[in-house]
């Protein structure tokens, strides 16, 4: 058995929002050192913690926790479509481990996922088939959210389920930093925009291509230190990484998803997936961490950080 953890953030403006030459050069070599870094660890299995933007989950029917006996990827905004390479019968037993620790997570056997989950995977690798892997979407998105406290709770319940399988795990997750996504309340949305929330499966190309131009131009408006999108919080982003750094996650605890959202964003509670993979982590007993990079971001309406970390254990670089 052997742990080990890799977080990165995501956002649909990196590969077309504005940013420097020089930003977006960081960032790829950031995401290829991480590549490499799990191509190292050499992992048998993958458990990923990642959100989504209402292209997947809606308020028809909003779990806190959904694992994925299989999961179909939506390919927004020009990502990759198809089946993740889920291994059903792990995904089946990992859901028996957690309910029986009192964690009813929902259950999909055709989960469908949007860049939330498959961007990172790209950003390494090209590809999001080339490890078997399975989702567990949390909802960072859609009020009421799960706590800081009962995500980390789960992740670790996940890691006791992945110590049991003698693997070597990698424990994933997708999101944050700092970031406000043009991302609408349904308590204040208008009557046709609520409906989206509610049940906005299947848009028309059309609707696709009208929903990504906002975002677009958000992202230009926040590269010119305008529009609607609240300014990224670096100092608030640097606490949260020194909390991972520190070895004691449980301080994250204390976060509170409102205070989180009015302090780094509509989009920041999406490091609940983090806890929760550090969660696991934490199973393995104290960790190293190995890399990590911080830039803000504007244009992209990220603060875009990554994070990897080993079981202290484990000798290898």
């Amino acid at each position: 058995m052997s742990f080990a953890v890799v977080c990165a953030s995501h956002t649909p403006l990196m590969n077309r929002g504005p940013a420097s030459n020089e930003t977006e050069a960081r960032v790829k070599a950031a995401f290829e050192e991480l590549g490499a870094w799990v191509r190292a660890f050499k992992p048998d299995l993958i458990v990923q913690f990642a959100p989504d933007h209402f292209n997947g989950f809606f308020y028809d029917l909003m779990p806190a926790f959904c694992v994925g006996a299989g999961a179909v990827s939506l390919g927004d905004w020009g990502g990759g479509t198809g089946p993740l390479p889920v291994p059903e019968d792990i995904a089946l037993d990992l859901i028996d481990h957690v309910r029986a620790e009192d964690f009813d997570v929902a259950v999909s056997f055709r989960m469908p996922v949007d860049h939330g989950f498959v961007q990172i995977w790209e950003a390494m690798f090209d590809d999001f088939k080339s490890i078997p892997l399975v989702p567990i979407f949390v909802n960072g998105a859609a009020p009421p959210l799960p706590t800081y406290r009962r995500c980390r709770l789960l992740g670790e319940s996940v890691g006791r389920f992945a110590r049991k399988t003698g693997k070597r795990v990698l424990f994933a997750a997708s999101g944050g930093l700092s970031h406000d996504p043009p991302l609408p309340n349904i308590r204040t949305a208008p009557p046709e925009v609520r409906e989206r929330l509610i049940d906005g499966r299947n848009p028309t190309p059309e609707a696709q291509h009208a929903r990504e131009a906002r975002v677009l131009e958000a992202g230009v408006l926040a590269h010119k230190g305008e529009g609607p999108c609240q300014p990224l919080n670096p100092d608030w982003d640097a606490d949260f990484m020194q909390i991972l750094r520190s070895g004691d996650f449980t301080r994250a605890d204390a976060l509170d998803t409102t205070q989180v959202r009015e302090a780094a964003g509509r989009g920041a509670n999406e490091v609940l997936s983090w806890i929760a993979a550090f969660g696991a982590l934490s199973v393995a007993g104290p960790y190293r961490v190995k890399q990590d990079f911080y830039e803000a971001i504007p244009g992209w309406i990220a603060g875009m950080a990554m994070i990897a970390a080993r079981q202290a254990d484990d000798a290898r670089p």
